[in-house]
């Protein structure tokens, strides 16, 4: 294990003894929002050192069983032994320095969280439009394999089907932290439908995946910086949506940041809704350019969310995906439409902890 990891891992000892001395405080137990605070932390920092203390338990096994294997030269059953305790010791030993690399990266509060997702068609007319509703097809598939509820909040479809606009909400465990790479530019190249002579179009979407906010933060918004319109809804929803000027867009004054919401039976609920993108949207304008910023420092490759970022393209005569920020390709294309993303989220998980480890131990030197 890298030096810096066993000095990280001495501090959360440290800290554990901290911990549960203020928790046995009585002026802390009174004060609820503060003894839920460090409880919390009491509960990470306990895996942490659970982990480490079973750790430095069989790196002291692995050091008696290489002694032993010294001491018992020409007793085979004795050497049996001695090498059965080191194969054991040093597979879990590896075992347990994964995960505890994994615990010590930062974490993002936000993954945990619901989200937005929108999708828009952009170079390429109708073709982009209908590669927006196979995009959309593949995320809900996803979201299906997952466990996941995804339901349209807005939508503007397109004459040849498709859609020009699409915004979802997904709620589930987890939903930010595994979607939060899609966002950028999505490349397609395949032949169109419409397309009498057979040739390869290449079109583009972009995709923006927004943390959903907590209630209190939509709230914390200013009134005054708000203007609501509401007009009746257009497309499918029904006789009542489209006798009722149920649809709600709400425009934020000072970023000129917009949301609208029309899936919705009231006025009310559409408004919510809306109100819940509009800050979502505002809260990942924020977050994009301290993304964009931390980028720039480091040189990181993901994690930016830039919309004009070419991050990914899906090849169908090749049958090939091709992320490029960690230049990974997989030639499971028609199944990666279907909802098979757990390569691509996964391979950019790992990319994303490779960095920020990498980041702790520069920060540790």
């Amino acid at each position: 294990m890298k030096p810096f990891l066993r000095q990280q891992l001495v501090r959360y000892a440290d800290r554990l003894g901290e911990l549960e001395f203020l928790l046995s405080r009585e002026d802390i137990m009174k004060d609820m929002k503060q003894f839920l605070l460090l409880s919390r932390e009491h509960t990470d920092v306990s895996a942490v050192t659970t982990r480490w203390t079973r750790y430095l338990q069989r790196e002291a096994d692995l050091a008696a069983a290489q002694d032993l294997l010294k001491s018992s030269a020409g007793d085979a059953d004795m050497e049996e032994m001695a090498q059965e305790e080191i194969d054991g010791a040093t597979t879990e030993l590896q075992q347990l320095e994964d995960e505890l690399q994994r615990m010590l990266l930062p974490k993002d509060p936000d993954d945990a969280r619901n989200a937005f997702m929108e999708i828009r068609a952009g170079t390429g007319g109708d073709e982009s439009a209908l590669f927006a509703g196979d995009l959309l097809r593949m995320y809900t598939r996803y979201c299906e394999r997952r466990g996941w509820k995804a339901e349209i909040i807005s939508e503007s479809a397109s004459e040849l089907g498709g859609y020009k606009e699409v915004v979802i909400r997904i709620e589930g465990e987890n939903v930010y932290g595994a979607l939060k790479f899609e966002s950028g530019g999505h490349r397609v190249q395949r032949v169109p439908t419409t397309e009498t002579q057979g040739r390869i179009h290449t079109s583009a979407c972009t995709v923006a995946v927004l943390a959903e906010p907590d209630e209190a933060v939509a709230i914390s918004i200013n009134p005054s910086d708000l203007r609501i319109d509401t007009y009746r809804a257009s497309g499918a929803g029904g006789q009542h949506i489209n006798k009722t000027d149920s649809a709600v867009r709400i425009t934020h004054l000072p970023t000129g940041i917009v949301a609208e919401c029309q899936e919705g039976r009231s006025q009310h609920s559409n408004k919510a809704q809306a109100l819940k993108v509009l800050t979502a949207r505002i809260h990942e304008k924020d977050r994009s350019e301290r993304a964009a910023k931390d980028a720039a420092e480091r040189k990181g490759l993901i994690g930016t969310g830039d919309r004009s970022d070419r991050i990914r393209t899906y090849n169908f005569p090749q049958g090939r995906l091709t992320d490029h920020r960690i230049n990974l390709t997989l030639y499971k294309l028609l199944y990666i439409m279907e909802g098979d993303l757990d390569d691509v989220v996964e391979a950019l998980q790992a990319y994303e902890a490779a960095e920020q480890l990498a980041a702790l131990e520069v920060g540790a030197a």
